[in-house]
């Protein structure tokens, strides 16, 4: 085996109700989907179908206004049914009522002899998929002129809940590998694959050809592709690389094997309120009332799409975020405890030992949104580095995009980190601090700097 990378800083939140990896993902039909220009960090959205048209899988629903090039398709086929207009005219979200016999936009394909930058990017930019590409610093689509130094793919996840990514390529590895063929050739360097040392198994990762493997250890954020690019290859001032997640590179090797775009996704419902946690095999957007129909242990819970430190919150009749593979389900804090922190809480988890729950180090917790405490004067702690595995002062960088202080966020490193990589600065704060909101702002205030 190759060196195995330790992450010795960091925190696994263990909630109930993850879904068990050796589950299957039976096939279901829905009716609702939507696409929310609101997934996509930094696009500004250009409509290209108007409510009541007809869509076919793969007919692009807005474009990009800096960039007509980057559009975004529609993952089935059906009736525009309505436009979603939110503040200042903004569109948060297009919804469509999918048609069980699904029809397909074709696309012209080369054959893989004749894979080169321009042909690839061409038809990754006219199906649409250019939007599955992401790019460090920034945490924004790419722009199709760039060149990235290298691709970085995780294959596992780390975060509460997640979903066993072996789990969500299993039956589709010649399509894995098909796209990982086809994206190389967007690069000069190489793509680094993320292995979990103990828990990857399955050989559409650990025997993928045309890629380095690269092997890590430790709890969460191991499985954050920013962790990955920091210990494997650092991002520095004025380079660039892309990351995309398993899941859409197999859609990008259907789209090169068969001309047409495969929205299919495996998406995992867990968490403690779901009575049954499991995988379902849907399409991109999926209304999630249909994945918690019958399914919720109480009314008063909170709906997330994504994981519970990232993730967003959105209604129980919401819709699954673009690049989500999880609907989290987890108690509304809207219940004061009976006599705070002074129990004993065995059933309370705390990161500062707090409660005695610490003596039982295997146990799972029902783990709800209550912020344990009003926001206050940030609090020098020293705990942030704890749980922060990079070679980045997190405590600073925070407090120089706080004063908005450019030169001093770029010398301190935020070109390697996005909002993500401070979720579990968030999740222990005791000041109650929005940090994910404050490295964003910080992010998008470089950015309009240099670009």
């Amino acid at each position: 085996m190759d060196k195995v990378i330790k992450i010795k800083k960091g925190l696994d939140i263990r909630i109930r109700g993850r879904v068990d990896a050796s589950l299957s993902a039976p096939t279901v039909f829905y009716e609702k989907y939507a696409v929310k220009p609101t997934d996509f960090y930094g696009f500004l959205p250009k409509l290209l179908v108007q409510k009541g048209d007809k869509v076919r899988q793969g007919t692009p629903l807005f474009c990009h206004k800096k960039d007509e090039r980057i559009k975004v398709p529609s993952p089935v086929t059906g009736t525009v049914t309505d436009i979603l207009i939110g503040q200042k005219r903004s569109i948060e979200a297009i919804l469509i009522r999918a048609e069980k016999e699904s029809e397909y936009v074709s696309f012209n394909v080369p054959s893989a002899v004749e894979y080169s930058n321009e042909t690839v990017k061409s038809v990754l930019l006219d199906a649409g998929l250019w939007c599955m590409l992401r790019r460090r610093p920034y945490d924004t689509i790419p722009s199709p002129d760039d060149t990235p130094r290298d691709i970085f793919i995780s294959c596992f996840d780390s975060s509460p809940l997640a979903p066993d990514m072996e789990m969500l390529v299993h039956g589709r590895e010649k399509e894995f590998q098909a796209g990982i063929d086809a994206i190389k050739h967007l690069t000069r360097g190489k793509i680094y694959l993320g292995l979990h040392v103990s828990h990857t198994t399955s050989y559409a990762f650990k025997e993928c050809k045309n890629v380095e493997i690269c092997y890590f250890d430790g709890p969460h954020p191991a499985g954050n592709v920013g962790v990955q690019i920091h210990h494997i290859a650092p991002l520095n001032r004025g380079e660039q690389v892309w990351y995309i997640h398993p899941q859409d590179v197999v859609s990008i090797g259907a789209l090169f094997s068969t001309g047409k775009y495969d929205s299919t996704r495996i998406v995992a419902i867990a968490g403690s309120e779901v009575l049954r946690a499991r995988y379902v095999k849907t399409r991109q957007g999926v209304n999630v009332s249909y994945l918690l129909e019958n399914n919720l242990s109480e009314n008063g819970v909170r709906v997330i799409s994504g994981n519970i430190l990232t993730g967003k919150r959105i209604e129980p009749n919401g819709y699954v975020g673009f690049y989500d593979s999880l609907v989290s389900v987890i108690p509304e804090g809207n219940r004061s405890r009976f006599l705070g922190w002074i129990t004993p809480g065995l059933n309370l988890y705390s990161f500062s030992r707090s409660f005695f729950s610490w003596l039982t180090l295997d146990r799972e917790y029902k783990i709800d949104t209550n912020l344990n405490g009003g926001r206050r004067a940030f609090v020098l702690t020293g705990d942030f580095e704890r749980v922060f595995p990079m070679d980045i002062y997190p405590l600073q960088l925070i407090k120089a995009c706080i004063t908005k202080d450019v030169e001093k966020m770029m010398d301190l490193g935020i070109y390697e980190v996005a909002p993500e990589d401070f979720a579990l600065c968030e999740y222990i704060d005791a000041s109650k601090t929005e940090i994910q909101q404050i490295i964003k702002e910080g992010l998008e205030l470089v950015r309009a700097e240099i670009e």
